[in-house]
């Protein structure tokens, strides 16, 4: 399927190549597994019981060409990303709207701004002036180590850069800043205490 961006241009995979199969490592570790697996696997989780009801956004394309092999099956051969998207997850927990986006780094010291865009920025400064929540999930992917990231901690991040500032967000920043999840196994990333309690010392700190 060609997928294009809004300026027409093609979307090219960085490897066309077919991938080579990964044994999955079903061990505690899981570490077959990608991050958006994970949340995905923990946000089932958390519906299942009632916790709260969060869902992965879906990309919004515009399909402008499909083949029909068969009666019942269809091949879309080319697509547009209809606008730019705006971040990962969002839903409601304890009547809380919140919004956030996943991202994984292999670096071991800090967090590229570059894995951020600007309208992703905008739109959660957007969702926190509505009062609701927003932040990032970061996984350190060979510390294999996961955060729950204020956008407080993001958008002066951000500004600095900006400002011709460093172009990145140190671990030690995240550590401060940010709540770190211990995986465990089911669910695996059990994001919501931490954003809970981040959230709590938020509300102390406006007090």
């Amino acid at each position: 399927m060609a997928i294009n961006y809004p300026n027409g241009k093609k979307f090219s995979p960085a490897n066309s190549k077919p991938k080579k199969q990964v044994k999955k490592d079903f061990s505690f570790s899981n570490r077959g597994k990608t991050l958006e697996d994970e949340l995905n696997e923990s946000n089932a989780y958390y519906l299942e019981r009632g916790f709260a009801v969060i869902h992965k956004k879906p990309i919004p394309l515009q399909i402008v060409k499909v083949d029909y092999p068969s009666r019942s099956s269809a091949v879309i051969r080319e697509a547009y990303f209809r606008t730019p998207s705006t971040t990962d997850y969002n839903g409601v927990w304890n009547g809380i709207y919140i919004d956030f986006e996943a991202k994984e780094t292999r670096n071991k010291t800090s967090f590229p701004l570059k894995n951020i865009h600007e309208h992703q920025v905008r739109h959660m400064a957007q969702v926190i002036r509505q009062q609701g929540k927003a932040f990032l999930i970061i996984r350190f992917s060979s510390l294999d180590r996961y955060f729950v990231v204020p956008f407080s901690l993001l958008e002066d991040s951000w500004n600095r850069m900006i400002g011709g500032g460093r172009k990145s967000i140190e671990l030690a920043e995240i550590e401060q800043a940010g709540i770190e999840v211990i995986p465990g196994m089911y669910p695996r990333i059990d994001y919501l205490p931490a954003f809970e309690q981040l959230y709590r010392n938020e509300e102390s700190e406006e007090r």
